[in-house]
């Protein structure tokens, strides 16, 4: 399933009030999460078939979020606005203990995830407009590829990161240039996200996994 579509019908008018980003001095980093501190307050869920159980755990010593999904689909988003003239770099560290097998996720039947982190753009009136890069862990899908999302076409575009082919159970650091990212997939330079999300989904697929998200932030560089 797709969380974009959650965001686009059920939270646009809360996203219409999100906030303008601070004036002054560029910001060197912008934390979307503190799970250490905040635990999962400021993010919220959206189930769509079954629940995914997402929690705090300890994992040596960093507190993460633990997420296992058992044929089902649901994940969870943050409003935050992010300026992306100061804070493009978007990082995190994810881990899938199983990785999915044996999908086609460029059909709506294989639209399933280890993990997966959304950065949204929102359209506001015009929804149509809203636009998402989903950044996954793929099991098929190579490194490196890219496609439209099944369900919601080209407004939502899928970056493998990782795939079947990286070690299980390993934490991987990742850093992506988000701006850089809007612009080569939507042909147009984009100043503002609206929304990040995490979801690992196995609903279209029956299968089960277990992955882990690390806290989530926006740097200058």
């Amino acid at each position: 399933m797709n969380l974009l579509f959650s965001i686009l019908y059920c939270e646009l008018g809360f996203l219409l009030l999100l906030t303008s980003p601070a004036q002054g001095g560029e910001p060197e980093k912008v934390a979307m999460s503190d799970f250490a501190t905040d635990g999962l307050s400021g993010w919220e869920e959206k189930s769509f078939s079954g629940k995914t159980e997402y929690q705090i755990v300890t994992e040596g010593h960093e507190t993460v979020v633990k997420a296992t999904s058992q044929a089902a689909a649901s994940g969870l988003f943050k409003k935050k606005r992010i300026d992306l003239h100061q804070t493009p770099y978007l990082n995190w560290r994810w881990r899938v203990d199983k990785p999915l097998h044996a999908l086609d996720e460029k059909t709506k039947s294989g639209d399933d995830y280890g993990a997966r982190i959304y950065v949204v753009i929102d359209g506001g009136l015009f929804f149509w407009n809203t636009k998402a890069i989903n950044y996954v862990w793929a099991s098929a899908s190579s490194a490196g590829e890219s496609w439209p999302n099944a369900f919601a076409g080209k407004s939502a575009m899928m970056l493998a990161l990782r795939s079947s082919t990286d070690t299980a159970a390993t934490w991987y650091q990742e850093k992506r240039n988000v701006a850089e990212d809007l612009k080569e997939f939507f042909g147009t330079e984009i100043r503002y996200i609206d929304a990040v999300a995490i979801m690992t989904d196995t609903d279209n697929s029956g299968q089960q996994t277990t992955a882990y998200y690390d806290d989530i932030s926006f740097t200058h560089d």
